[in-house]
């Protein structure tokens, strides 16, 4: 297993692992699969200031995790809106765990200190959404801190929205600026 940045090249391998998410679950509220070149856009947008990891295992992507700006307002630069997406076929063999180490480091080194994650959320048993998002954040060491309810249309019925939080750098008085992803050594 591999894991390294990602390419605009790479859109169309990595929208056939996002593809089922839209098209089967409500992990995405996204209804549309993108096409490649909106994917690829992207692509290039993260990488010009966030990591965008891919997953190989064998020499074929098997899943990817990027970061992403968590606001627009400068007071925001310290914190970033994380994604992940691993092959269905693939879960639970360590991808995710093993993109989200490697985008933590990336993120430690470029300044970053909060990482926060949007997560589709339900109370009982769906046949388009599990909690195995939250579960997975919570042993990445992510804590809930927030819970929109019923604010996510997706298969004619609505989702809730948890946000999930993990400081990963020390909030001082005087913080570094952040620096983008080619600025730092990977």
């Amino acid at each position: 297993m591999i894991i390294r940045m990602a390419k605009p090249a790479d859109a169309e391998v990595l929208l056939m692992i996002y593809r089922p998410y839209v098209e089967h679950t409500a992990i995405t509220f996204e209804y549309t699969v993108p096409t490649v070149e909106e994917f690829s856009e992207r692509i290039q947008k993260t990488l010009a200031t966030y990591p965008y990891l891919v997953a190989e295992k064998a020499g074929k992507a098997v899943g990817y995790a990027y970061a992403g700006r968590f606001r627009q307002r400068k007071a925001y630069d310290w914190s970033v809106e994380t994604s992940i997406y691993v092959k269905r076929e693939e879960k639970e063999k360590g991808i995710g765990r093993m993109l989200y180490n490697r985008l933590e480091t990336l993120l430690v080194k470029q300044g970053v200190l909060n990482m926060n994650a949007c997560i589709a959320y339900v109370e009982q048993k769906n046949p388009y959404l599990t909690n195995g998002s939250v579960t997975f954040h919570k042993k990445m060491g992510f804590s809930l801190v927030g819970r929109f309810h019923q604010c996510g249309y997706k298969f004619r019925q609505w989702y809730d929205m948890v946000w999930m939080e993990k400081h990963i750098g020390e909030h001082l008085e005087m913080p570094q600026g952040v620096r983008k992803v080619n600025e730092i050594t990977i």
